[in-house]
């Protein structure tokens, strides 16, 4: 595997970050939305500039842009105090979003990131990490499963909020490793 760059990401980035999350979400989830639903979902609730701005600022929230021969592969989003249904944030910390570039996928990305969210949690004493998952994404589970995460809990996205995604893809799922 080639070497490896993550950088811990301020607002200035948020342009970039929001162009690369577009463009590995529209190469893995496309095919959970309806008509409209993808544009709404990179372009409005989860993705833009401003929104990824905000969230960058907020001081609980962690962002890293991985790059490989200096081309950003994947991206990381961490919520350092959080927890499980209404547990102690002091305990957990929530790995909300870690996304790979397509063509980087099954090249040992996946590993290497996921250990650094384990340095993460391990440099702010937190007792476990937890993510969601699709409970459809059988790859992305058995990749987990394998990185030592079990399934807690279970939940379906809001009707409300995603009725633009197909009714076979809100199942959900909360995974959890002890640190």
């Amino acid at each position: 595997m080639e070497l490896i760059e993550i950088k811990k990401i301020d607002s200035t980035a948020a342009t970039e970050l929001s162009s690369l999350a577009k463009n590995i979400y529209v190469h893995h989830y496309s095919h959970l939305w309806m008509e409209g639903g993808m544009d709404w979902y990179m372009n409005e609730f989860a993705y833009p500039v401003s929104k990824i701005s905000k969230e960058i600022d907020n001081e609980n929230c962690l962002h890293y842009i991985a790059y490989q021969n200096k081309k950003a592969i994947g991206y990381l989003k961490i919520n350092i105090h959080a927890a499980i249904g209404g547990g102690d944030t002091q305990e957990g910390i929530e790995l909300e979003r870690i996304y790979i570039d397509h063509q980087a996928v099954n090249a040992g990305v996946g590993t290497f990131l996921m250990n650094f969210v384990l340095d993460i949690a391990k440099s702010y004493q937190k007792k476990y990490i937890f993510l969601k998952a699709m409970d459809t994404a059988e790859k992305a589970i058995k990749f987990y499963n394998k990185m030592g995460y079990a399934v807690v809990s279970k939940f379906r996205l809001s009707d409300t909020i995603f009725h633009l995604m197909k009714e076979e893809y809100r199942g959900m799922i909360v995974l959890k490793k002890q640190v």
